[in-house]
Order: C-alpha cells, then sequence, then structure tokens
C-alpha cells in the first residue's frame, strides 16, 4: 500500500500548477486590457497586438528571428507581441508592463547573436519596431532622421535617392535594425575613415522608463553618451536617431582577392597585420579566413579572402598597393570601380548587376541555420606558428564552417578618444576578430559539438588577444562571458561582461542607468545593472 502522502503530491502539484495557469492568465487578460484603454491611439492598437491565439503570431515572430538556434519549439516564446505604428502604443506597453509585472523584449533587427530581442525564461511581452521604419533625409544639411525599426539596406537606399555623394559609415549587413545597431557602436567598410556609426548620430528620441518622449535636449548629455554604443534596451526604447552623412566620391574600387595555403595565404595573412591598420584612411582591407576544399582530392586547406573598400579610384590605388602591400600582388584586373552605394551590395553579397531595390528587403540574402560566434581584439600581430595553429582548428569535423573575420583598425579609429562614447576599442587596436561557425543538423548534440568547437578556438586564441580585460565586442553579444561564474552577485558577473565591452565606461554606464532606471525595468541577461543592482551592504 502506497503512503497517503504519495499519492497526494501529484494532486497538490497538478493543483498548484493549475492555480499558477489561472492566476497567470487573468494577469496576462489584465495586461491586453490596459494596452486597449492606456494608448492615447486605443482604436489603432489593437490591430498591432499578436498573443499565440492569433494566426499571424508564429510569422511575425518569426520574421526577423536571424539566428535559428532560438526558433525551436522549447525556445521560450512572448506572451504579447506588438508591433507599435505610433509611439504612444510603445508608452503604454511600458506602463502596462510595470503595472502587471512583465518584462519588455525590443527587437529593432533580430540579428543579436544570443536572442536577447526576442527570447526570455520569464513571463515578457516583444516590442518589435518593424513599423516603426521611416527615414527623412536633409540632404543640403548632410543629415537624416532614422527611425530605430528601419533597416541599414534602407537607409541606405534613401541617402542614394537623394545625393551619390553621400553615405554614411554602418555595417554590410543590409538588414540590421539601426535601433541595436547603432546603439552598440555599428561598424563598415568606412570605419577607418568615418569611425562607427554611433560616432556619428547627433540626436536622438527615445521613450523613457516612466514612458517619457525625451530628445538629446531632455534627456541630457549623459543618456545621449550613454546610448551610443552601450548597446540597446539598457536605457529606454530608442524611437530614432538624428544622423551626420559623410561624403563619399562618385567612384569607389573593390576587390577580392583569394589565395590559399598553396599561395601563401599564411605569410600573406601575416604580412597584412602589419600593414592595415597604418594604411591611408580611405583604404579598407579586410581578412576573412575559412578552410575550403583544396585541389587535392580529399584534402582541405584555408583560403583567405582579401575585401577592399577604396575611397577612390583604380589608377590611385594599384600604386598605393604596391608601395604599402606589394605581397598580396594586385592587378587591375582584380579591381571594380563602381559608386559607393553599388559597394553596399558588392559587400552585401548581392549579384553584379542586381538592382538598388534589394537594399528594401528586410529578409537577408543568405540566412544561416543555426550559429555561434564571438569576438576578439588584436594589438599584437599574430606569429605565422599562431596562424597555423588556427589552421589547425579549421580542418576539425565542426570547423569546416568556421569562419573569422579580421577587421583592421587605424585611421580615424585610432583618434577618437576611449571615452567619447562607451564604445572603447580605440588606438592601440591593429584589427578586430569576428569569429563565427553554422551547422545545418537539429538537435542539442549537434549545436553543443559546434559551440565547443568554438569555444577551444576561443581558448587557443586567448595569447594573441587583448588581455586584462580580454575585450569582446558587445553587437557581438556572448553569454559566455560572464554570465555563467559561480559563486559572484549579478553586479559582479556584470563587472565581468562589462568591463569586456567597455572597459574604463562600464562604470559610466552604471551611473547613468541609475539615475534613468534605477528599478532595472529595462534588461536582459547582459543589460546595464544599476549601481544597487546585487550588491550588498558594504558593496562589492
Amino acid at each position: 500500500m502506497k503512503p497517503l502522502g504519495s499519492s497526494l503530491f501529484p494532486f497538490a502539484f497538478a493543483l498548484f500548477f493549475s492555480f499558477f495557469w489561472a492566476t497567470w492568465a487573468h494577469t496576462h487578460e489584465n495586461f491586453l486590457q490596459c494596452l486597449s484603454l492606456g494608448s492615447e491611439n486605443s482604436s489603432s492598437i489593437s490591430e498591432v497586438i499578436y498573443t499565440p491565439s492569433n494566426s499571424s503570431y508564429s510569422s511575425v515572430l518569426q520574421f526577423s528571428i536571424q539566428n535559428p538556434r532560438f526558433s525551436t519549439p522549447a525556445t521560450p516564446k512572448p506572451l504579447v507581441i506588438l508591433t507599435p505604428s505610433h509611439v504612444s502604443h510603445i508608452q503604454a506597453a511600458i506602463n502596462c508592463s510595470q503595472t502587471h509585472g512583465m518584462q519588455i523584449r525590443v527587437r529593432s533587427g533580430g540579428h543579436d547573436f544570443e536572442g536577447l530581442s526576442y527570447v526570455s525564461d520569464v513571463p515578457f511581452v516583444l516590442i518589435d519596431l518593424i513599423n516603426l521604419r521611416s527615414i527623412s533625409v536633409d540632404a543640403e544639411n548632410s543629415t537624416a532622421w532614422v527611425q530605430a525599426g528601419a533597416a541599414i539596406g534602407e537607409v541606405y537606399y534613401r541617402i542614394a535617392e537623394k545625393s551619390r555623394n553621400l553615405g554614411f559609415p554602418a555595417g554590410i549587413s543590409t538588414t540590421l535594425g539601426v535601433g541595436g545597431h547603432f546603439s552598440g557602436g555599428g561598424y563598415g567598410t568606412m570605419l577607418r575613415k568615418y569611425g562607427l556609426a554611433a560616432d556619428n548620430i547627433i540626436g536622438a528620441q527615445l521613450v523613457d522608463v516612466k514612458g517619457r518622449i525625451l530628445d538629446r535636449g531632455s534627456m541630457g548629455e549623459d543618456l545621449f553618451w550613454a546610448i551610443r554604443g552601450g548597446g540597446g534596451a539598457s536605457f529606454g526604447i530608442i524611437l530614432s536617431w538624428k544622423i551626420k552623412l559623410v561624403h563619399v566620391p562618385s567612384t569607389v574600387t573593390v576587390f577580392t582577392v583569394s589565395r590559399n595555403l598553396e599561395q601563401n595565404a599564411t605569410k600573406l595573412v601575416h604580412r597584412w597585420q602589419y600593414v592595415a591598420a597604418k594604411l591611408h584612411e580611405d583604404l579598407f582591407i579586410r581578412v576573412s579566413l575559412t578552410s575550403v576544399n583544396s585541389s587535392q582530392e580529399g584534402k582541405r586547406t584555408i583560403q583567405a579572402l582579401f575585401d577592399s573598400l577604396y575611397l577612390g579610384g583604380i589608377d590611385k590605388l594599384l600604386p598605393m598597393m604596391r608601395q604599402s602591400f606589394p605581397e598580396l600582388g594586385l592587378v587591375r584586373e582584380d579591381c571594380i570601380e563602381m559608386s559607393w552605394i553599388e559597394s553596399i551590395l558588392y559587400f552585401a553579397n548581392f549579384r553584379s548587376g542586381e538592382s538598388l531595390d534589394v537594399l528594401l528587403n528586410r529578409t537577408p540574402p543568405i540566412r544561416y541555420p543555426r550559429i555561434k560566434a564571438k569576438s576578439d581584439y588584436v594589438q599584437e600581430p599574430i606569429p605565422e606558428p599562431g596562424l597555423e595553429g588556427i589552421w589547425q582548428r579549421f580542418y576539425e569535423k565542426e570547423g569546416e564552417t568556421g569562419l573569422m573575420v579580421l577587421t583592421p583598425y587605424g585611421g580615424r579609429m585610432s583618434e577618437i578618444s576611449e571615452s567619447a562614447t562607451p564604445f572603447p576599442h580605440r588606438a592601440g587596436n591593429i584589427y578586430q576578430i569576428y569569429y563565427r561557425v553554422y551547422w545545418l543538423e537539429e538537435g542539442t548534440a549537434a549545436s553543443e559539438r559546434h559551440i565547443s568547437w568554438m569555444r577551444r578556438l576561443y581558448s587557443y586564441m586567448a595569447p594573441y588577444v587583448s588581455k586584462s580585460p580580454r575585450a569582446a565586442y558587445v553587437n557581438y553579444r556572448d553569454l559566455d562571458i560572464g554570465t555563467n561564474s559561480k559563486g559572484n552577485t549579478s553586479y559582479r558577473r556584470a563587472r565581468i561582461w562589462g568591463n569586456k565591452y567597455f572597459k574604463s565606461n562600464f562604470d559610466r554606464l552604471v551611473h547613468v542607468k541609475t539615475v534613468v532606471d534605477p528599478v532595472n525595468f529595462f534588461k536582459n541577461e547582459q543589460s546595464i545593472p544599476p549601481f544597487s543592482f546585487g550588491r550588498k551592504k558594504g558593496g562589492d
């Protein structure tokens, strides 16, 4: 005969479980009612609310997910998706979320590598800014106002509509949402000439924790400083950016030169490290490293792709390359002259001759199945034996889909102070590394194998990259950093990744957060904490 307690436990658990969900369902209904009543545009807000019972819920959720690792049946889903078409919808969502204990996640493009803009392990609301995407270009004054839900490709297109001699120094992935991209820094092929996107922001509008609409004047310079590189979703919800457009020549030149190990790739990559950050600021040459099939049957080799944008014509580029990087052997036939806006298509891997209209498409031309990514900064050239150790890891099975992109610094990036914006990775860095691996197989085992491979490569690279701290780029979010440290308070964990992303700027970001959002309403796994968050009396 079973003990009485053993038969009662399942019943008690089921009773508790049903009570919990009944309570939550009631809260959920109250939240939806609050949204409808709390918006000045209450008649229109119902048209932009999606719940799991809505037939469009899944398509709206899936549309902007760029990393399918976070699109499985087991992935936590938002209880409500809001695609605001008016700022009052955002104000209502902030107020109602606080009233009813809901967390908010904000998505502008869905490119975040760890899914933080649309995944949470607590009940949450997803505010997807896709409807807030207007772009107003003032070519005469070389400025533009851009709403946070616009994609960077749309921004480039609208600039080119007004002038072929204006551009903007931001990313090459044309479906990046500018809300998150700009707030973390945002870099592209013109960073050596003009710095980051965040370095060229001159105004902003956001909704704060109290539901107020603030511009640069009313938010104050400390908050304006924080949102230009301090990462998205820590201080409020960005509505729009005012950006300073930059001059681009009528003709630019691009080239892509491929070399494998049999063509001296190791020595070329080694030499590139000494010259790339010292080249003229008009010349940008990055290196992409992958494992590819060799001409020898059954063998693999390493391929180094040297991609370049030069802000000028071929006739000036060739003598510059002969003087600065003759080892690459660049010839006229490698080079293509085009307009700057056409170079955007080139680096985004669109087909030659493609219409500029593809920049208005928010679906990426290539969508990888599942990815894990990381980042590093390099301050001293990696010796050839160190590079050869990288090649060995790319020969492993999981490394067949691995990628490293080396982005050169120098030029304007070395001239801007580390404290000018929260983005601190300036002088002293010769290049940045972006690591990525993707895999087709479904299931936990495949994910663990490839993520483990990435972690081993990252561990191997430790002696060759920045130290104290080992720096990282906040727009390449990496939950391996700091979030799994055992025995530390949340504040101490935040300092681990905070120092890597922001170095000494982290303390100022914490101060700003403490002033504008002391209750830590706007948060995710790697958001800026207020000063008191997770601290014990006596201080950490």
